[in-house]
């Protein structure tokens, strides 16, 4: 049985519209926001435009990002958060995890950083960095925390 010319573009633009829907759910990855929407990326330069130091990455959210972002909730207010490594191999020793909010008016990031060669048995959790980026509050900090201890390879 073959599909018509009319049935086939009607399915992919369906799918299409479906695939728009679930970035607009939280299905998007970090690397994805800042192109996706001008108002992530004016949100995202307020909060690394004064910082210090940041690798380009940070700077652009320009990195791998191999999980979706979820849809959390802090405090009443609801977030985007996720996960995003300069490269798939850097996330040992870096890593970023970003949180927006839906209305896109706030972005939070905690940057953490691990020393390379740090032996296997040494748990990267006691001699990580932590930086904090956006002016989290106590509960956005301690939100971006609980994104970390859910990597299985943090311990």
């Amino acid at each position: 049985m073959s599909l018509s010319l009319k049935t086939l573009a009607a399915t992919l633009l369906l799918g299409a519209s479906a695939l728009a829907s679930a970035a607009n759910d939280g299905q998007a990855r970090a690397n994805q926001l800042l192109s996706s929407d001008p108002q992530f990326r004016q949100t995202w330069q307020g909060v690394v435009h004064k910082e210090e130091r940041l690798p380009e990455w940070v700077m652009n959210l320009s990195g791998d990002a191999q999980q979706q972002m979820n849809a959390v909730t802090e405090d009443g207010d609801q977030y985007l958060v996720g996960p995003l490594c300069e490269t798939a191999q850097s996330c040992q020793n870096q890593r970023l995890i970003v949180a927006f909010s839906f209305d896109k008016k706030h972005a939070y990031a905690m940057l953490v950083e691990v020393p390379a060669g740090l032996p296997a048995d040494k748990s990267p959790t006691r001699h990580a960095n932590y930086r904090f980026l956006g002016k989290p509050d106590a509960g956005m900090q301690a939100l971006l925390q609980e994104q970390l201890r859910k990597d299985p390879n943090w311990y």
